[in-house]
C-alpha cells in the first residue's frame, strides 16, 4: 500500500530535482523574481568581482578579458524573458553555465572566493536599496505638495479634535503641518535604515571569508556601497537589515493611515470639510446624488495591506536560526518589495487628492463660531485680566458653559459679558475688570488662533515660520537623496566601462 503510493508520487512529481510541486512552489516564483529584479544587479557584481580579481592578480589579464567579453555578450532581455529550466537551480547557474560555454572552463574562476551566499546578499541589499531611494523620493514629493497646500490655509480656521470631541481652533495648516512633520521623521526612518541596508557582504563568501587576497574594499566601491559588513558570519545570516526596513516602512503606513482615517471622515457630508475633485470619486449605480471618495477608501485598505506585508516579513524572520538560511531569503524578500511599491503609489494618490481637493473655508469657520471650543482662551484671557488662578478663571467659564446649555444654546457666541460678570460676582466676590471690547474679541476663533504664536502653535506668521523650516529639510534632504543615487548610477557606469574596456582587447 505504501508501495504504491510511493511510486504514484514519483510518477507525479518525478525521482529527480526538482520535483514537480517543489519547482511550481519555490524554484519558478523565485527564478520569475531574480530575472525581474536581480539580473542587472547579478551582473554587476560579475562584473565588479572580476575587476577585483584581476587588480590583486588572483586572475590573468588575459583571462579576465576572455570572461570579461563572455559578460559582455550576456543578452540580459533573453534572460528577462526566458522561462525557468529545471536543468538549473536557480538564475545564477543558468548564467553561469551560459558564461562557460562562451569563455570555457576558465570561465568558472569567476567564482573564486565568493558564494552565492553573500552574492545573494549583495543582490537583495542593491535591490533593497533602490526602493528605499525611490520611495523616500516619493515622500519628499508628498512633502513639498503638503507644503504648497498648508501654505494656502494658514488661514484656514478650523476645530481642532481630542477624543474625538471637539476642542480648541487652529487651523487646516496646523493640523497638514503635524502631518508633515510626521512624515519628515518618516523620512528619518527610511533614511536610517538605508544606512543599514546599503553594507557590503560580497567577501564573506559561504560564511568564513575565504583564503585568496582579495579587496573586499575594492568590492565595497565598485558595488556604491557605504560599508562592508565587517563580520563574514553576519554578512551571511544578518536579516536585520530587512527587518528594519520593513518596520520603517511599516510605520509610515501606519502614520499616514490614521491621516486617512480623518480625511475619510471629514469627506462625509456631515463634516463637510472638503470636496474631492471628480478624478478621485465615483457615483453609486443607484443613488444619483452620491459621490463616493473611494480614492480615500482604497488608500486605507491599502496602506493595511501595507501594514500586513511588512508584518509577514517580519513573522518569517521570527525565531530563526542565526545563519544563511532560506526564511530570509526568495520567499519573504518580495513581500517587503511589494509594501514599498504599493506605498509609493498611496504617496502619489494622496498628494494628488490633497492638491486638487476644494476646501470648504465658510463651513469650517462657521462651525468653529458656533461652537464652545473657543472658551479655553477665554479662561487664559480672564487669569490675565483679573489676576485670579487658571481654576478660579476655568470655574467662572465653565459655569457660563453649563447655564448657556441649559438655556439650550449650542454656541460661545451666546455668551454674554454680563453672564460672565455674574458667574465672577459668585466665585471672586467682585465683578470683571475686563472690558466688554476685549471679552468679545476673545470669543472669537480667529483670536483664538492669532494668539498663539508661541513656536509650534496655529497662528499665520508662526506656520509660516514653520513652513518655511520643513522647505529646508526637504533640501537637505533632497541633496543627500540625489547623492546617493548618482554614487549608484556612477557605480554603474564605470562597471559598463570595464565591460566595454574588456570587449575592445
Amino acid at each position: 500500500m505504501i508501495r504504491s503510493f510511493k511510486d504514484r508520487i514519483n510518477e507525479v512529481e518525478g525521482e529527480e530535482f526538482p520535483s514537480k510541486t517543489y519547482r511550481k512552489m519555490v524554484l519558478q516564483p523565485a527564478y520569475d523574481e531574480a530575472k525581474k529584479y536581480f539580473l542587472h544587479s547579478m551582473i554587476q557584481i560579475h562584473t565588479a568581482h572580476l575587476k577585483m580579481l584581476e587588480e590583486q592578480g588572483i586572475v590573468s589579464q588575459e583571462d579576465a578579458v576572455t570572461i570579461g567579453k563572455a559578460i559582455q555578450t550576456l543578452d540580459v532581455d533573453y534572460y528577462s524573458t526566458d522561462h525557468y529550466n529545471p536543468l538549473f537551480e536557480d538564475l545564477f547557474f543558468r548564467i553561469e553555465h551560459d558564461l562557460i560555454e562562451d569563455a570555457g572552463e576558465i570561465a568558472g574562476n569567476l567564482h573564486i572566493a565568493r558564494s552565492r551566499n553573500d552574492m545573494g546578499i549583495a543582490i537583495y541589499r542593491m535591490t533593497l536599496r533602490k526602493k528605499l531611494l525611490e520611495l523616500m523620493s516619493e515622500m519628499l514629493a508628498l512633502k513639498d505638495a503638503l507644503i504648497a497646500f498648508c501654505e494656502e490655509h494658514v488661514d484656514t480656521v478650523m476645530i481642532g479634535y481630542t477624543h474625538t470631541q471637539q476642542a480648541q481652533p487652529t487651523t487646516l495648516a496646523h493640523y497638514l503641518k503635524a502631518v508633515i512633520d510626521q512624515l519628515g521623521r518618516d523620512f528619518k526612518r527610511v533614511q536610517s535604515a538605508f544606512g543599514t541596508v546599503n553594507r557590503s557582504s560580497m567577501g564573506a563568501a559561504a560564511l568564513t571569508t575565504t583564503g585568496f587576497a582579495i579587496s573586499r574594499e575594492r568590492m565595497r566601491d565598485l558595488l556604491a556601497f557605504d560599508d562592508i559588513i565587517e563580520n563574514s558570519w553576519d554578512a551571511v545570516a544578518g536579516a536585520d537589515y530587512i527587518t528594519e526596513s520593513a518596520s520603517a516602512v511599516q510605520l509610515s503606513a501606519l502614520n499616514l493611515g490614521r491621516t486617512v482615517q480623518d480625511f475619510l471622515t471629514w469627506a462625509t457630508q456631515e463634516f463637510n470639510v472638503f470636496t474631492l475633485a471628480d478624478p478621485y470619486v465615483q457615483i453609486s449605480s443607484i443613488m444619483p446624488q452620491k459621490r463616493n471618495p473611494v480614492s480615500i477608501e482604497h488608500m486605507r485598505s491599502l496602506l493595511s495591506a501595507v501594514v500586513g506585508d511588512t508584518n509577514t516579513v517580519l513573522t518569517m524572520v521570527h525565531n530563526t536560526p542565526f545563519g544563511d538560511i532560506v526564511d530570509t531569503e526568495d520567499d519573504m524578500q518580495p513581500f517587503l518589495w511589494k509594501a514599498i511599491d504599493r506605498l509609493i503609489g498611496i504617496y502619489q494618490l494622496f498628494g494628488s487628492v490633497v492638491l486638487t481637493m476644494k476646501v470648504n473655508k465658510k463651513k469650517l469657520l462657521e462651525r468653529a463660531e458656533s461652537s464652545f471650543a473657543n472658551v479655553t482662551e477665554l479662561a487664559d484671557t480672564l487669569v490675565r485680566s483679573e489676576q485670579i488662578t487658571f481654576r478660579q478663571s476655568h470655574l467662572i467659564v465653565s459655569n457660563c458653559v453649563k447655564a448657556l446649555v441649559v438655556a439650550g444654546e449650542e454656541s460661545l457666541m451666546s455668551l454674554t459679558w454680563q453672564l460672565a460678570n455674574d458667574q465672577a460676582q459668585i466665585v471672586l466676590n467682585k465683578g470683571l475688570l475686563i472690558t466688554e471690547e476685549d471679552f468679545y474679541k476673545t470669543l472669537r476663533p480667529q483670536h483664538f488662533v492669532a494668539i498663539r504664536t508661541i513656536y509650534g502653535g496655529p497662528s499665520t506668521e508662526t506656520m509660516k515660520a514653520s513652513l518655511e523650516q520643513s522647505k529646508e529639510f526637504t533640501k537637505e534632504a533632497m541633496h543627500w537623496l540625489n547623492d546617493k543615487e548618482r554614487r549608484i548610477i556612477d557605480a554603474e557606469i564605470q562597471l559598463a566601462t570595464f565591460k566595454t574596456d574588456w570587449g575592445k582587447t
